[in-house]
């Protein structure tokens, strides 16, 4: 895995434009701050919306477009450190399956593209498809993806 670094820059990508939650769990304020010129009282719940963090135009260029050579040679992780890239969460509220699904998704993904070819159902083209997104606890397309595996020889 190690040698599939664009792969991993996939995924990453992947998870920043289409993240899998949009609205990270909620947040307690322990006191009163000010952020942003925005004052957060103590006490008060706060939900960190990543849907919008991930395509926010002052952090990521061109944040609409999916890019993953944005993530070749960038030490941005899953780890929550850099809190423009959170989709597991972040600090103690950071998922407890981060792990399991880093090693999992990379190697589940790399099997797959390894073991067959893959090809649009008929009459589709990449330029038609739709990539709009339900908004909801989950994120699910409106319109399904499809794609046709064909088993290498």
């Amino acid at each position: 895995m190690d040698r599939l670094p664009y792969l991993r820059a996939v995924i990453k990508e992947t998870l920043r434009l289409h993240p899998p939650v949009p609205l990270l769990l909620p947040h307690m304020a322990n006191a009163t701050v000010e952020i942003a010129e925005f004052v957060i009282p103590k006490d008060s719940t706060v939900v960190i919306n990543y849907w919008a963090i991930s395509r926010e135009a002052r952090t990521w260029e061109n944040p609409t477009t999916f890019s993953p050579e944005r993530f070749m040679g960038s030490d941005v992780d899953f780890k929550g450190r850099d809190f423009s890239f959170i989709p597991f969460g972040g600090c103690r509220r950071i998922c407890p399956g981060l792990p399991l699904a880093e090693r999992m998704v990379q190697l589940m993904l790399a099997s797959l593209l390894h073991s067959f070819d893959w090809d649009h159902p008929l009459g589709c083209k990449p330029e038609d498809m739709d990539m709009s997104e339900k908004f909801w606890l989950t994120m699910h397309k409106k319109v399904p993806l499809e794609a046709i595996p064909i088993k290498k020889n």
